[in-house]
């Protein structure tokens, strides 16, 4: 059920929650705006009802006085007393009307200018039916043919009026809590901020900061706006963003993400993104846009309802004719009872909701999990999946390259070998210099200048090293200046079946020793690819590396497809090829490489901490890198996808069962007739039920994956 204001509006998902909004400044107060605008609109319901509800309890009572003792001596039947008594309960329940009911002729009549009809129409014209009917039965007797059928139905008008109006209050309540994911995220965002302005550090509101200045953040404090540490290091919780528990640490020149929280150290850092292109404004949009978008089985459910509407209509009168000209007396009060009962019970708001609250909860679900899904079509179409592609570096791997073993020769140490390795590339900027430079460092290791450089294109560097001259490469590069490297052969063979790059290292023409170098698979990803693998999903790796790194690469984290050699341009390729097997395709990538595959597959995965080209392509942002939230996106997908189901299949059994016990087909056999009070008692009810139903979500346990 929805108020005016929705009444064309049934189907969306946003159900009057402002998160789309183009800055976070903005967001913040419309999305206060239109939680007050729903508290406002459950009080005024709320207002609705009780004045209905007042009328309502005298109304029943009134309408049938010979059936209650000490009332039908007083108001027998045919009286002035009675006449007079139906004629006040006709004007109290037409101010009920009036008051408490008058959405429904406002939105009936606005569907009909539009040329459509709606759960309005229904409302309308079945409470309609029972006041008009009842008034000219009051004002006009003479053109009944019995007495009996001039009896009044003021009270179905009413309290039918009374019930629609609860269950609209319930649900407006409920709607609420189906958005409280993206209001807290929005509720995340600090309020000041302290910058340094004129060589001072002053406090200003966050909206006020701007790209380039120099922000303060003490212990316990929240980072106001995105940017780059310049001095200081702190441990920073992140979970409000993306989803991880545990504390990051933090030093000069991380990014630290706007609305997290400052656990320990003090840090200053320069404003990079803010307003509408923080972290928390791009997350809010996306949320919201997804939330007001549509699953591809809500397109279908909204043909239904189309035709649905305007067939209710026709059943009433059908009913009513069928009752009129073959049911027992008074023929014409029992097809206006069936006519008004068919037309309330059948509003179609259990079936024009199923779908909207279960994706407005999963996808809220989604975002406090640090999992971004762009739409609806991307959510219906996770939940299909049976097989996922992981690109290698940056996805399954940390994406940089890091020192994992040092093997020494006869005679050297681990820590000598690597300290003149160190020394010896400190003029060189290749990948792996880098990542040797930062072994040492993180070992302590104390380095010399080199007095004398050079680099051999493709096979490595020589340098001076105080009195020492030093050699780093491949095997080829040492073997040509004479220094024989044959007995670190079986050592370098080990390292290149686990994955990994020997650096060969020679000192004074002579062997040292063999330093690995490789791309550590993160934490979490052996035991994400087993989550997976348990939710029956094949699991591909692709990676441009050859297939003796692949393969180890692929044994460390359990993966048993590997495809090995793929160019860039041809990953998105080797995606349709899977496709083309009949299977569905998801694709995990961060770089800018990624992007064709991203889009080529059914759903598209970006991990957060990759480039904005992969996060552009992709259908489901992963903010914080981990695989974990792979798992966690598909569980939550299948979660909403099977609640939708529920839903849908609710609905459709309430009016597959309701609509027949209304029309009156279980009178032959039982003798019973639907009461139009019932029957919105049962319409409110399985609102409710549906809106219920797709808070359970919030519920939903993820699937537990330990690093």
């Amino acid at each position: 059920m929805t108020t005016t204001a929705h009444a064309a509006a049934t189907d969306h998902a946003g159900h009057g929650t402002a998160t789309t909004s183009s800055d976070l400044a903005v967001a913040r107060p419309s999305t206060a705006g239109a939680t007050g605008d729903r508290q406002a609109e459950y009080r005024t319901l709320m207002r609705k009802w009780w004045f209905a509800a007042a009328v309502g309890a005298p109304t029943m009572v009134l309408s049938y006085p010979w059936l209650i003792p000490g009332l039908a001596e007083v108001f027998p039947r045919g009286s002035q007393q009675l006449w007079w008594l139906w004629g006040a309960m006709g004007v109290a329940s037409l101010a009920v009307l009036v008051y408490s009911g008058n959405q429904f002729f406002t939105g009936a009549w606005e569907a009909l200018r539009h040329r459509q009809a709606n759960m309005h129409t229904l409302i309308a014209i079945g409470t309609g039916t029972a006041w008009t009917y009842s008034t000219i039965a009051l004002l006009f007797p003479q053109l009944f043919p019995s007495a009996e059928m001039t009896d009044v139905y003021y009270d179905v008008t009413v309290v039918v009026t009374a019930l629609v109006v609860l269950g609209m209050a319930m649900e407006v309540k409920a709607r609420g809590r189906t958005s409280e994911a993206i209001e807290k995220l929005i509720g995340m965002a600090p309020r000041t901020a302290r910058v340094i302005r004129d060589g001072a550090e002053v406090e200003v509101p966050a909206d006020e900061v701007v790209v380039g200045d120099v922000v303060v953040v003490r212990p316990g404090a929240k980072v106001p706006v995105d940017g780059v540490i310049l001095e200081g290091a702190s441990a920073v919780d992140e979970s409000m963003i993306t989803g991880e528990s545990i504390p990051v640490e933090k030093r000069e020149g991380d990014e630290v993400i706007g609305a997290t929280l400052n656990k320990t150290g003090a840090f200053r850092f320069r404003a990079t993104k803010v307003g509408a292109d923080t972290a928390l404004a791009t997350i809010v949009r996306m949320v919201g846009d997804a939330q007001a978008s549509k699953v591809p089985i809500q397109r279908i459910v909204d043909v239904v309802s189309g035709y649905f509407t305007p067939a209710v209509l026709i059943l009433s009168v059908l009913g009513f004719v069928m009752w009129y000209d073959f049911g027992p007396a008074p023929a014409f009060a029992y097809a206006t009872i069936v006519a008004v009962t068919t037309l309330i019970i059948a509003c179609p708001c259990a079936l024009g909701m199923a779908t909207p609250m279960a994706l407005t909860t999963g996808v809220g679900l989604a975002a406090t999990q640090g999992i971004l899904i762009r739409s609806g079509d991307a959510l219906q179409a996770a939940q299909k999946l049976d097989t996922i592609v992981l690109d290698k570096t940056g996805t399954i791997t940390l994406g940089k390259p890091a020192v994992t073993d040092v093997v020494p020769a006869e005679g050297f140490e681990p820590d000598d070998v690597l300290a003149l390795a160190a020394g010896a590339e400190r003029d060189s900027e290749h990948p792996l210099a880098a990542a040797i430079l930062e072994g040492a460092t993180e070992r302590g290791l104390t380095l010399q200048a080199p007095t004398g450089f050079e680099a051999v294109p493709g096979h490595g560097i020589r340098a001076r090293l105080g009195e020492h001259r030093v050699l780093v490469g491949n095997r080829a590069f040492l073997e040509a200046a004479g220094a024989r490297a044959a007995a670190l052969e079986g050592a370098a063979a080990r390292l290149a079946d686990e994955g990994k790059t020997s650096v060969y290292v020679a000192v004074d023409d002579r062997a040292a020793g063999v330093i690995a170098i490789a791309d550590p698979v993160k934490p979490d990803s052996r035991a994400a690819i087993a989550a997976l693998r348990s939710l029956g999903l094949q699991v591909v790796m692709i990676t441009g590396d050859n297939l003796r790194t692949a393969d180890a690469i692929g044994r460390a984290v359990g993966i048993d497809r590997v495809l090995a050699e793929v160019l860039p341009q041809d990953k998105a390729h080797e995606v349709r090829k899977l496709q083309l097997e009949g299977r569905t395709v998801a694709m995990v990538g961060d770089g800018i490489n990624d992007a064709p595959a991203l889009a080529q597959a059914d759903v598209g995965f970006a991990i957060g901490t990759g480039t904005d080209v992969a996060i552009e392509a992709s259908d489901i942002t992963l903010i914080s890198g981990s695989l974990r939230g792979v798992v966690s996106a598909i569980a939550i997908s299948r979660a909403t996808m099977r609640n939708v189901y529920q839903n849908l299949f609710g609905a459709f059994v309430y009016n597959g069962l309701g609509l027949p016990v209304a029309l009156g087909v279980l009178y032959p056999f039982v003798g019973l007739l639907l009461s139009p009070i019932l029957a919105a008692l049962a319409m409110s009810f399985s609102s409710v039920t549906v809106i219920s139903n797709a808070n359970r979500l919030k519920r939903f346990k993820l699937v537990e994956v330990a690093a």
